[in-house]
């Protein structure tokens, strides 16, 4: 198992769950406009950081 892989998928899964729920805030209007951006600014922080830290990860046969 490796764990820098798994740490990604964590990263991503919590960055694809930021985003979604930024973006149904922003439809619904039910918040202001300070924590919607932050949340949306984590979200993607989250989200590249993950996608990136998969793709650069080798895979090693043991």
């Amino acid at each position: 198992m490796n764990l820098k892989r798994t740490f990604g998928a964590i990263l991503t899964t919590l960055g694809i769950i930021g985003l979604i729920y930024a973006g149904i805030t922003i439809m619904q209007h039910s918040s202001h406009t300070t924590p919607i951006i932050v949340i949306g600014i984590l979200g993607l922080l989250f989200f590249f950081s993950g996608i990136s830290l998969i793709r650069t990860t080798a895979d090693q046969a043991k």
